[in-house]
């Protein structure tokens, strides 16, 4: 699930208008009534290409992030505490998670369900990922009764 962008109420009232008089009247709404996701967005004020943005994971916090150097650089297949961060998924060693429902958004946090797979089972957690010095680390917060005990921190991989 995504979160939407809010919209102006006023930015609205037309097409809630031809919707209230479609109903009534048992029609459709005009098609110049109807109202496009690229229209209303940019009638709240945000672009069609910030809304869709605003739906995934902020790029300050994509890309490698180990625990540990050797997590960054193992050609063994066992760096355990690699963290790959796409614009909707997280991948751990042995897990993976997607992107669900976000509560909080800035350029460089994000706070949302995920819901995760791996060995068999499925779960949903709820994960703030933050980047508090500009990129070189991201830290991971869960909570949820799956969660980690305390915040894990990762460095960005070269």
């Amino acid at each position: 699930m995504k979160t939407i962008p809010l919209i102006a109420p006023a930015a609205l009232a037309p097409v809630a208008l031809a919707l209230a008089l479609s109903a009534c009247s048992g029609g459709s709404p005009a098609p110049e009534a109807t109202a496009s996701s690229e229209a209303v967005a940019q009638a709240g004020g945000v672009s069609a290409e910030q809304a869709a943005a605003d739906d995934t994971i902020p790029e300050a916090l994509r890309g490698r992030w180990g625990l540990v150097p050797a997590d960054c650089t193992s050609t063994k297949g066992d760096a355990k505490g690699l963290l790959t961060v796409s614009e909707d998924a997280l991948t751990f060693y042995e897990s993976a998670a997607t992107l669900g429902f976000i509560k909080a958004r800035d350029k460089d946090m994000i706070t949302a369900a995920f819901e995760f797979s791996g060995e068999g089972q499925s779960w949903v957690l709820d994960v703030t990922l933050s980047s508090p010095d500009g990129g070189k680390t991201l830290v991971r917060e869960d909570t949820g009764p799956e969660a980690a005990p305390k915040p894990l921190t990762y460095t960005k991989c070269p």
